[in-house]
């Protein structure tokens, strides 16, 4: 498992001021002008795409990731569709990690409209054959920081239904197809994303009736930096050129948390169109 890295930041203002999100006014305005998301996992694959199909509703974004070079990277591309960004170095498995990035979007930004939990970690291995450790660390990833940051972020997507423009508020937690169809060498990873299924189903009905939409987005085979490493076996033999893309992904997030404010989409299952199960 990595060591975590330096929970430092750095802000990219785009066009907004320090300390505000950009608002647009008028014709074209943005669907999500006005509003802030935090997306964790934002470095590379669906968080990355998630985060600039967000920037282009206009939203503000605060980037989760460990790798801090390429939230760099990310923060300018952000920048060049006009929305202000803040890069949030953290280790997630790491609970003061979690925390302090919700307090630093909220600090930087003075709200939270959107959370997109999306970091997670995936090791293939029959149980019997499996390292404890790869179980922690999914455990961690995929299934306590989703707990970690959406009990951090509730506060303040509570706030942004009741008194935000949008009049909604939205958290989105991106799982798997694994977690509704487990097969062989690849119990845990199914068994936390499953939990992910049940805790958002849980939570939506918790907070729905105040305004904030808990959306679940369950991916099937996908080019990621993760399949294409220790989860590629996943694909049964699925060719890689039908798999789904991370944009595919990202327009599913965006579609949920751009409906009008009586709508809510709860649960959005993708999977490539050669993929059987």
């Amino acid at each position: 498992m990595g060591t975590a890295e330096s929970a430092g930041e750095s802000v990219n203002a785009g066009t907004a001021g320090q300390g505000e999100a950009a608002v647009g006014t008028g014709v074209g305005r943005k669907l999500l002008s006005g509003s802030v998301a935090l997306v964790t996992g934002a470095s590379s694959g669906i968080g990355a795409a998630a985060a600039l199909a967000l920037a282009r509703e206009g939203c503000s974004l605060a980037l989760v990731a460990r790798r801090a070079e390429r939230l760099e990277e990310l923060t300018q591309e952000i920048s060049e569709l006009g929305s202000p960004s803040l890069a949030l170095p953290a280790d997630l498995s790491d609970a003061a990690q979690a925390r302090q990035a919700v307090e630093k979007a909220v600090d930087r930004f003075g709200r939270l409209d959107v959370l997109v939990n999306n970091a997670g970690f995936g090791a293939r291995s029959s149980v019997e054959d499996s390292d404890p450790e790869d179980w922690d660390r999914m455990i961690d990833l995929n299934l306590k920081a989703v707990l970690r940051m959406s009990h951090a972020a509730l506060p303040h997507l509570l706030r942004a239904a009741k008194e935000g423009p949008r009049g909604v508020a939205d958290l989105v937690n991106v799982s798997s197809v694994a977690g509704r169809v487990p097969r062989k060498d690849n119990s845990v990873y199914s068994a936390t994303k499953h939990a992910v299924c049940s805790f958002s189903e849980a939570l939506r009905q918790e907070v729905t009736g105040r305004g904030v939409r808990v959306g679940l987005v369950e991916p099937g085979m996908t080019t990621t930096e993760m399949t294409l490493g220790s989860q590629a076996a996943s694909a049964h033999g699925l060719p890689q050129d039908t798999w789904l893309k991370a944009e595919d992904i990202a327009r599913s997030i965006a579609f949920m948390i751009t409906q009008p404010a009586h709508v809510a989409i709860n649960e959005i299952t993708v999977r490539p169109t050669a993929q059987e199960r």
